[in-house]
């Protein structure tokens, strides 16, 4: 009799985890119907090779388990790096001493998020659109360079005037990394989700299209209504609060 013991139980704890991770990354981007494919071949795998060692069946679906590995790869390129580097990320050292920050430090990132609310809350009441994507541990070096590069304070006036109608820069996204306004009129993915309301308009699905591919906060401004919207973790926020905005921004690293 095959004994089950503490080893097994480990094993299986760990499986799960790693298919529940799976399974909030595909659905962050918008991928879930994709991953339930792909599940349910390898349940079909395992069972016909190791329970019902079918030899015929399981030596096709190995060969296709082979390809499939290197597909999968190419495919999901993007949510893997993203999966890699929030492994990385989270047993880093640093993430322990931001506890031990010093006051100051905390109390100058919390200017730069009122300095971002504040012009959201200006820009939503002459309704001008805008959208600024705070980086968090994945860089965004790739999409920093398809905007122009300034690397300038953060700073309320500032904000308002790249997004002015009139100004050159308004059009595209704003990154914010470091506490720094790192790159404006930058280019971001868009979403394709076909659940997305209607009335919510390109910024909201480039916003909604950055949060699935990365782990950066996005914040919208509607040129429409004014209200104001928050991407995150694949999913968006509408008519978003001053203080919910304040209190979201203040936890985005």
């Amino acid at each position: 009799m095959i004994g089950f013991g503490i080893k097994d139980i480990v094993d299986i704890v760990i499986v799960g985890m790693l298919l529940y991770y799976l399974y909030k990354l595909m659905k962050r981007s918008g991928s879930l119907s994709l991953f339930y494919g792909v599940l349910l071949f390898i349940v079909l795998w395992v069972v016909a090779s190791e329970i019902f060692d079918m030899r015929l069946t399981g030596t096709i679906l190995d060969k296709f388990m082979s390809i499939g590995l290197i597909v999968l790869v190419i495919i999901f390129q993007d949510q893997i790096k993203r999966f890699l580097i929030d492994i990385g990320s989270k047993g880093k050292l640093r993430n322990l001493l931001r506890l031990f920050r010093h006051d100051k430090g905390r109390g100058e990132d919390h200017a730069e998020v009122l300095a971002v609310v504040y012009a959201c809350m200006s820009m939503s009441k002459s309704k001008t659109g805008a959208l600024i994507v705070f980086q968090r541990k994945m860089p965004l070096k790739d999409f920093e360079k398809t905007g122009d590069e300034i690397d300038a304070n953060v700073n309320m006036r500032l904000i308002e005037n790249i997004f002015f109608k009139n100004s050159p820069l308004h059009d595209g996204a704003m990154i914010i990394a470091d506490g720094r306004i790192k790159s404006v009129g930058c280019i971001l993915p868009v979403s394709h989700d076909m659940d997305i309301p209607k009335e919510l308009g390109l910024r909201h699905r480039a916003a909604l299209g950055m949060s699935q591919m990365t782990d950066a906060v996005c914040v919208v401004v509607s040129e429409e209504t004014g209200n104001i919207s928050v991407a995150r973790d694949g999913e968006i926020q509408v008519k978003v609060a001053a203080k919910d905005l304040e209190r979201i921004l203040s936890f985005s690293d």
